[in-house]
């Protein structure tokens, strides 16, 4: 899969993926490979990669959106 993560001033990552776990504004919830495709509000909270590699990031956010279609998600973060 491939992750984007943008804020209004930067592209903060892009990068392979093999897992991302948001902070939805119904509950936390995970994108693994061939999910559905989701369109879907974030609140303040973690974000956590897991990379191909295995290497695990977070990245802190104050909400936004995400969107996974067809195994490429973008998240359009208010700030990290």
């Amino acid at each position: 899969m491939i992750l984007e993560i943008i804020t209004p001033t930067k592209k903060v990552y892009s990068g392979h993926v093999k897992l991302v776990q948001l902070p939805g504004s119904m509950g936390s919830f995970e994108i693994l490979n061939n999910h559905a495709p989701i369109i879907s509000t974030l609140e303040k909270g973690k974000i956590k990669v897991v990379e191909d590699n295995g290497q695990i990031l977070f990245f802190e956010v104050e909400g936004g959106i995400v969107e996974n279609k067809e195994n490429k998600i973008i998240v359009l973060a208010e700030s990290i």
